[in-house]
């Protein structure tokens, strides 16, 4: 096994890491402050500080969102399992980061738009159907 290969799997041991430690890991592997993404997901700092701390946990709505922001997977966020964020790497400038940010942003919102896309389908085709029945 090579050494870049040891480095990517002991980066975030799912057993040895906590919840609030696999947060502060892929924010500041993204790039980003604790400030930028309590403000991304529309929480007060303290609160994200709580959660890395492992003092408290988020509510499950902010959970989908955290991990479209951290570009990992929801099952690598709870539970360590699953795709995490890439090894260290060089640093990118800061205006990359940022665009690369506001990009799983971006995915983030589309693939919530979608969803709320398809309830709205399936309510209205349960309307249309009830009327044709009358």
């Amino acid at each position: 096994m090579s050494v870049e290969t040891t480095q990517e799997q002991d980066w975030f041991d799912p057993d040895a890491t906590t919840f609030g430690d696999r947060i502060a890991g892929a924010r500041e592997q993204a790039g980003m402050s604790q400030g930028d993404l309590a403000e991304r997901l529309g929480v007060k700092l303290k609160s994200l500080k709580s959660w890395e701390e492992d003092l408290s946990e988020p509510k499950a709505n902010k959970l989908p969102r955290m991990a479209g922001l951290l570009n990992v997977s929801l099952a690598w966020l709870l539970m360590g399992e699953g795709e995490g964020p890439e090894t260290p790497a060089p640093e990118l400038e800061q205006g990359a980061a940022e665009l690369i940010a506001e990009v799983e942003n971006v995915r983030v919102q589309i693939g919530m738009a979608a969803e709320r896309l398809e309830r709205l389908e399936a309510t209205l085709r349960v309307l249309l159907k009830d009327r044709d029945v009358d």
